[in-house]
């Protein structure tokens, strides 16, 4: 364990706490269990060990690693037992979902052990859980998402721009220091690559494709114990909505296609979406249908869609895009009977720069809004896309 302790201390110290991720203050870090679930490469490492940095007493944290080579010998249960006996009080595990049968143990820490706090990461696919203990009674669960557009400018030029509320930003009041940089040119480079927090190291673009590589090749099979040959399948699924998106799924064709069993292609689906690949834009329905029907799929992410797409991808797919990776990170967000999107009652229409208002002219007066590329002011309903980034 001395290992474990010296390996923890020497990586908080070196974490740079200069910049912390939206989510950090959303969470309620006292809690007895606290879940963190996040797609690779969005920061939930980093935001643990900045948050030992800053508020934990050193001596009665341990920040471990799920996949360790301790656990080859040892159990989490039997290391938090001893850590909490020498004087611990807090367990960070990250990448839980790397440590088979964690669930169960991390329902036996809970019941035995309740002085501890633990706070655990791992991939959003634990969403799927279907096995192992229940720990939903017992545990916060929170989301971390990638960089939103406020969040890369605050890294890239060490600004302190504040978030602000979808209210605020209809309203056209995101301020912005137009004296020291232009929004639309930070934005274009954010679209290709500033949705992950390791945008400023070198080769980014194939940092990316290792990520999302990892994700299908092995998150998403070691959880779903798949073959080899159904891990083939699923990448050919992926290669096919890569270069098709926004797709109106047709389970047939795909089925047909791919050569996919009916019953397995939406878990397929379902797991991808989890894995933070794709976004599924649900149709604007009620009660048991809200369930069922999909509008349309997106990649998560425009920096998906450049690294994945064999050719340059449609723009006004990539603006589609990214409004719906930001507005779902906040808000319930629906596709709409009139125009692309419905949030919180309200319409959007998703266009560039000379986009008209036609598609919203049914829409209630104060309800319908025209979101446009390449515009750095807003003008009565008409908002540029960039403001929308700064929604969290």
């Amino acid at each position: 364990m001395k290992a474990l302790f010296t390996t923890s201390k020497m990586l908080v110290e070196k974490t740079d706490t200069a910049f912390v991720r939206y989510l950090h203050d959303k969470i309620q870090w006292d809690a007895r269990l606290v879940a963190i679930l996040g797609a690779r490469g969005v920061g939930k490492t980093t935001m643990l060990l900045q948050h030992i940095k800053m508020y934990d007493n050193l001596d009665e944290s341990l920040y471990v690693m799920a996949d360790d080579f301790y656990f080859s010998q040892h159990r989490l249960f039997d290391l938090a037992m001893s850590f909490y006996r020498q004087g611990g009080k807090r367990l960070y595990i990250d990448e839980i979902h790397k440590y088979k049968g964690w669930s169960n143990e991390i329902k036996n820490i809970y019941d035995m052990i309740p002085d501890l706090k633990v706070v655990y990461t791992g991939s959003s696919i634990l969403d799927l859980e279907k096995g192992g203990a229940d720990l939903s009674r017992r545990k916060l669960e929170y989301k971390l998402t990638g960089l939103s557009f406020r969040e890369y400018i605050n890294i890239s030029k060490g600004w302190n721009l504040p978030a602000y509320t979808l209210d605020e930003i209809l309203h056209g009041d995101v301020k912005f220091p137009l004296d020291k940089a232009r929004p639309v040119a930070l934005f274009d480079r954010y679209l290709h690559e500033g949705y992950y927090p390791f945008f400023k190291e070198q080769n980014y673009a194939m940092r990316l494709n290792g990520v999302i590589k990892q994700m299908v090749e092995f998150d998403i099979p070691q959880f779903a114990d798949m073959t080899v040959a159904s891990v083939q399948k699923l990448k050919k699924l992926l290669y096919v909505l890569a270069q098709s998106v926004p797709f109106k799924p047709n389970y047939a064709n795909l089925e047909r296609d791919l050569e996919i069993r009916r019953n397995t292609l939406p878990q397929y689906m379902a797991y991808l979406e989890k894995a933070g690949i794709i976004s599924v834009l649900p149709a604007k329905a009620q009660g048991i249908k809200m369930l069922q029907k999909i509008e349309k799929v997106y990649l998560n992410n425009p920096n998906i869609a450049y690294s994945l797409s064999e050719q340059e991808p449609n723009i006004g797919s990539i603006r589609e895009c990214i409004f719906f990776a930001w507005l779902q990170t906040m808000h319930h967000i629906t596709a709409s009977d009139v125009s692309d999107f419905e949030v919180d009652g309200y319409t959007f229409e998703v266009g560039g720069h000379n986009k008209g208002k036609g598609q919203i002219e049914s829409v209630p007066k104060g309800k319908g809004f025209v979101v446009k590329d390449n515009e750095e002011y807003a003008y009565r309903n008409e908002i540029p896309l960039w403001m929308f980034g700064f929604v969290y």
